[in-house]
């Protein structure tokens, strides 16, 4: 395939990064400070580390399919489902758990930022990956 697309600047690949750790991180921060029982740490855990595996296979799953990548129906499906029963899961968590709700918008705004995070750090892989020449394409034409 063609590559029309351009490297992403060095800033947006660090800021990504900073997204992705400073919301994984704080997330972890608040989890580890908590004063709730081990088994809602464990739940709250999950749930990032589920959402964040969901977030990057729904970029990867949709750059695929932009990329004319076969990608079938039931995964793409799949994709976006478990992105949004990860939102939905932290958000019933959240509303059953008796936390102040600045301690609930913590938990949601360092989700919401590691996701996007993940989304940004799986785009700008993408990018780097396709702006490369195709080297093993020149070997092959050469030999």
């Amino acid at each position: 395939m063609a590559n029309s697309s351009q490297q992403p600047s060095f800033a947006f690949v660090a800021a990504s990064w900073v997204a992705l750790l400073a919301g994984f991180i704080a997330f972890l921060a608040g989890l580890f400070n908590a004063t709730m029982q081990l088994n809602e740490r464990g739940y709250y855990f999950t749930v990032l580390v589920y959402g964040l595996f969901a977030a990057i296979s729904v970029q990867k799953s949709v750059r695929d399919r932009v990329e004319g990548i076969p990608v079938t129906g039931i995964y793409y499906g799949l994709c976006w489902v478990s992105v949004l029963l990860a939102v939905l899961l932290l958000a019933i968590g959240l509303f059953n758990a008796s936390l102040a709700p600045s301690e609930k918008g913590f938990y949601g705004m360092s989700f919401a930022l590691a996701l996007f995070g993940a989304i940004a750090v799986q785009k700008n892989t993408r990018d780097i990956q396709s702006a490369k020449p195709a080297v093993i394409d020149s070997e092959i034409s050469q030999a």
